[in-house]
């Protein structure tokens, strides 16, 4: 097992999530479809793409499309053109009305011409005529076909931001539910997921009854078994000599099993190793790496991604209500109910619909794993998260209780004037 940070893995790098393999892989041969949702870093892709090739064995056709940089409904339809080249009917169907001369210059192309050939040719008054052919073809195909859309919801987020956007990401996902109920059960399985979800970008829009025929599966943390299998396996394929204790102290530290940082701690601290030149990895060494690294100017990036992401996820001022909620739940501990009632006074001298719109970042917060519910309290399960997010607003943030009191100044400073 190799350590891997930053891609998807599969094969003999892909690790444990075996159950929900089980699970997806029925979903699949029931050909229902899947919308695959949890937090970031969690391995989605990695288990659709560990999920396709255990179909392929089966003797499946796995097509799989990144959608992260369509801007129109265009570009899903030429993603997914791209993905059928390993089926043959599909190509032939798209390209039959383009005629001969265009359609043996495709078949000559390598793959990076042959997207922008394929994407010339289809616009704003065809897309759903070749999208419906696509996925036809691919119903005829010899052998069942599983179709992964990843990152939709980032597209269609997109989307939602130009003219008409709410209207246009309607247009698409009627579409696409049409066009997959009409096909049945001889149709093209699809899964789809993405970084942001998606489930709360519907019921924003008010139509969540467009992704209904998804099943939703969510992919939770690793616990501390796995964690801790995982560690050691990385440990033992890598050479590295660690102390009993070092995984149990990684998982601490992190306080949740999320694949990727799993990984991303051992390389740090194989990395610390190598550099100070020591024979074994102690205890000792992982609250330094903590500290130093993944906290540090070299985890910036990677914890970056959090942000990113959650800026995708929301408009320009959903995303200042949540660092507001998010620097109190770091650097407090805890958004309570009473925080709560403080930030909807503040943003209600603003906005009308100051509540509506708290509870839907809130509801984000919680769909995508930035925070979790306990007892009415939000507060996060990520500590690595924590405590970046809190050392990112530390010594610039006022806690909203102190706001309060503020407000209580001004209003006896008001009467006694």
């Amino acid at each position: 097992m190799k350590s891997s940070t930053g891609r998807w893995v599969s094969g003999e790098n892909f690790f444990d999530r075996e159950i929900d393999l089980k699970i997806l892989k029925q979903h699949a041969h029931d050909r229902n479809h899947i919308l695959l949702t949890g937090q970031r870093r969690m391995g989605k892709t990695s288990i659709m793409q560990e999920l396709g090739r255990q179909l392929q064995d089966d003797g499946w056709t796995f097509l799989f499309c990144d959608v992260e940089g369509a801007k129109c409904p265009e570009d899903v339809i030429a993603e997914i053109a791209h993905s059928a080249r390993v089926v043959q009917s599909p190509l032939k169907r798209f390209t039959g009305g383009m005629g001969r001369q265009i359609v043996s210059k495709i078949e000559e192309l390598d793959v990076y011409n042959f997207r922008i050939k394929i994407r010339a040719e289809i616009d704003a008054g065809n897309w759903k005529h070749h999208g419906k052919n696509l996925l036809q073809d691919c119903a005829k195909n010899e052998e069942p076909v599983l179709l992964v859309i990843d990152e939709l919801p980032i597209f269609l987020k997109r989307m939602l931001d130009h003219d008409q956007g709410p209207k246009r990401v309607d247009e698409f996902l009627s579409w696409l539910r049409g066009e997959f109920q009409q096909l049945g059960q001889g149709g093209p399985v699809l899964i789809v997921s993405g970084s942001i979800g998606l489930e709360p970008l519907v019921l924003r829009l008010g139509i969540p009854d467009r992704i209904n025929y998804l099943y939703p599966y969510r992919l939770g943390p690793w616990n501390r078994d796995t964690c801790i299998r995982c560690f050691e396996r990385l440990a033992n394929s890598s050479g590295v000599s660690i102390e009993n204790g070092v995984a149990e102290a990684v998982y601490k530290a992190l306080g949740i099993g999320i694949p990727h940082h799993i990984q991303s701690f051992f390389r740090r601290l194989n990395d610390f190793a190598i550099r100070h030149q020591l024979d074994q990895v102690m205890v000792e060494h992982v609250k330094i790496v903590y500290r130093t690294e993944l906290l540090g100017p070299a985890g910036r990036i990677d914890l970056g991604h959090y942000r990113s992401r959650l800026k995708d996820a929301l408009t320009e001022e959903s995303y200042t209500i949540a660092e507001i909620i998010l620097a109190e739940a770091a650097i407090q501990g805890m958004f309570t109910s009473e925080a709560r009632a403080i930030i909807e006074v503040e943003y209600g001298r603003i906005v009308k619909n100051a509540q509506e719109r708290i509870a839907e970042v809130l509801d984000v917060l919680r769909h995508d794993g930035y925070l979790v519910l306990k007892d009415d309290e939000y507060c996060f399960s990520f500590r690595l998260l924590k405590d970046w997010w809190a050392a990112s607003f530390e010594g610039n943030y006022i806690p909203l209780s102190e706001r309060q009191n503020w407000d209580k100044f001004r209003h006896l400073n008001n009467e006694s004037n």
